[in-house]
Order: C-alpha cells, then sequence, then structure tokens
C-alpha cells in the first residue's frame, strides 16, 4: 500500500487544534517508539525529542524501547519520567525489550503507579496496553494481561474505537497483512497469549477473533506497534476484517556519518487527531524533523 507522508497542510492543521487545547471536544495524541539514542551509553532518547515540546498534546502514546538501557539505572527511569510524565493518565507506555532486559521493573511501576499491562478510557475511546515481553515464564502475568483484554472485548459498548497499544508486532498470520518480519525488527510467530489454552494461544488464534466481535460491534479496533525503526520507518494496512495495523519508529541517531543520514528515509512519529463528538480518530505520519521545524 503506498505510504503516507506528512503534509504540511496536516501540520498546520494539527498545531491549529492544538492551540485550542481540547476545544468542542477535539484532542491532539502523539506517539513515538524505539527513541533511544545509539551513542550515549543507552541512557538517552532521540536528541530530537528532547526538544520537541509534548505539553500541547492531550495524551502521550509510547511504543517502548524508550532508551537502549531503561531500566539498568534509576537514573535512567527517572530520566524517562521527567521527559513524558509516565505516572500522568495521559501517558501510556507499552515496554519494549530494551525497558525489561535489565530488570528493576519494580521502578517502571513506581514512576507510572500502574502495571506494565492495563485498559484505560481515552476520552471515549478504550486502550489496553499490553506487554508483549512476557513469555511462557510469566504465566501469571501472560493470564492476568488476557483476562482483561477478553474482559475488555466481552464488555465493550460505548467506545468509538478499541486500541491496543504494544511494542512488538506478535499479530503473525493476520488475514490480509504481510508478516511482521517485513517490517518490524523481530517477528513472534509463538508469541503466546497465554499458557492454559494449548491449541489456539497465539494473538490470530485467542485474541483476534476477539477483536474481530469488537469490529463486527462498530467499533473501530487498531493495534499500534512500536517495534520499528530500522527494518522499517512505518506500516499502515487493515486486515481483511477491518481492523487498523498501525506502526512506526526512530533509529536515524545510528548514522554517524552525514552522508549516510542524508541518504536515510526520515525517522517518523504519529500524530492523532480524535473528535470525540463525531466519534472519529484520524492520522498522519509525521517525518520528525518536520514537526520541530514547524514549532520553531
Amino acid at each position: 500500500m503506498a505510504r503516507i507522508r506528512y503534509t504540511n497542510a496536516w501540520l498546520i492543521f494539527v498545531s491549529t487544534l492544538m492551540s485550542f487545547n481540547g476545544h468542542a471536544q477535539q484532542f491532539t495524541y502523539f506517539f513515538a517508539s524505539h527513541t533511544y539514542e545509539w551513542h550515549t551509553g543507552g541512557s538517552q532518547v532521540d536528541e530530537r525529542l528532547e526538544q520537541l515540546d509534548l505539553a500541547p498534546f492531550n495524551q502521550i502514546w509510547l511504543g517502548g524501547d524508550l532508551c537502549s538501557e531503561a531500566s539498568l539505572k534509576y537514573s535512567t527511569i527517572a530520566y524517562i519520567d521527567d521527559l513524558f510524565d509516565l505516572g500522568a493518565p495521559s501517558t501510556h507506555w507499552a515496554l519494549g525489550n530494551h525497558d525489561t532486559r535489565n530488570g528493576n521493573l519494580e521502578w517502571v511501576r513506581e514512576r507510572t503507579g500502574r502495571k506494565t499491562y492495563y485498559a484505560a478510557d481515552v476520552n471515549g475511546m478504550t486502550m489496553i496496553v499490553m506487554n508483549t515481553n512476557f513469555t511462557p515464564n510469566h504465566c501469571y502475568e501472560l493470564d492476568q494481561q488476557y483476562r482483561i483484554i477478553e474482559a475488555v472485548c466481552d464488555t465493550i459498548q460505548h467506545s468509538s474505537h478499541l486500541i491496543l497499544l504494544m511494542h512488538h508486532a506478535v499479530w503473525d498470520s493476520i488475514p490480509g497483512l504481510p508478516p511482521p518480519s517485513h517490517y518490524s525488527h523481530t517477528a513472534f510467530p509463538y508469541w503466546n497469549a497465554n499458557c492454559f489454552d494449548r491449541e489456539r494461544n497465539s494473538f490470530r488464534g485467542l485474541i483476534y477473533p476477539k477483536l474481530i466481535e469488537v469490529q463486527h460491534r462498530g467499533i473501530q479496533v487498531i493495534c499500534l506497534t512500536g517495534d520499528m525503526g530500522a527494518n522499517g520507518k512505518l506500516f499502515e494496512q487493515e486486515s481483511l476484517d477491518g481492523i487498523v495495523f498501525l506502526g512506526c519508529g526512530l533509529n536515524n541517531s545510528f548514522y554517524t556519518d552525514p552522508d549516510e543520514l542524508a541518504k536515510a528515509e526520515p525517522d517518523y512519529v504519529l500524530l492523532f487527531v480524535h473528535d470525540r463528538d463525531q466519534r472519529s480518530l484520524s492520522w498522519q505520519f509525521i517525518d520528525l524533523n518536520e514537526l520541530l521545524n514547524t514549532e520553531s
């Protein structure tokens, strides 16, 4: 499918909308992922994000891998908190493997005030934040996470959208979609949704049928991944069942040679505009450099 790039008109529209700060039940949301700076020892995000003013956005959605060694030192978690206000109900962080591989998740829970998986209301939409780092070694957490997904899908009625925010693209074998290995950093075809349904415990077998039920009730389902940036810069496609799959990530801090950086495809973030009254949610992939230029 055709890739959507930024447009100046869309940036101007979003900037104007943000100046009204939610006027007429319209909201703006910011999504970024794989945000770590490559050459700083694992404790910083891409410096462009440090320069970006996120205050006007009504929600901040983070797709994981914020720093390459995010949980190695408490000071790094505190730094991330200073940037994104992790404990705010308007900030949602789906942990990536770089966020969890050093353990110390009690620091994350301390700063967020939440578990690493949960459901939340977002201005009349429902969001499920998933922890896709769980393996069958974490059976209790996998089961509890699946129970949240199951309960939301079984009971959701009034939300205009259901959004699943996750780091890894665990949605292998979805009808109408290419394999995640074509655009995501890692593919988990055997990812377990829980430890107990041995016949169909993949995302495709256990979670996706629930999402189809929600979609058939007239609630738009969106799955949003952040494990991107190097293998693929952005992804947008509908499954054959009408469920939307989105993803993007940063990676260009990897390049130290200006000539190589100039040839690299831009890094993208996602901006969303949500009209609660109209029950509509639109989005655009935005070149992060252009977003910074718009602010200056």
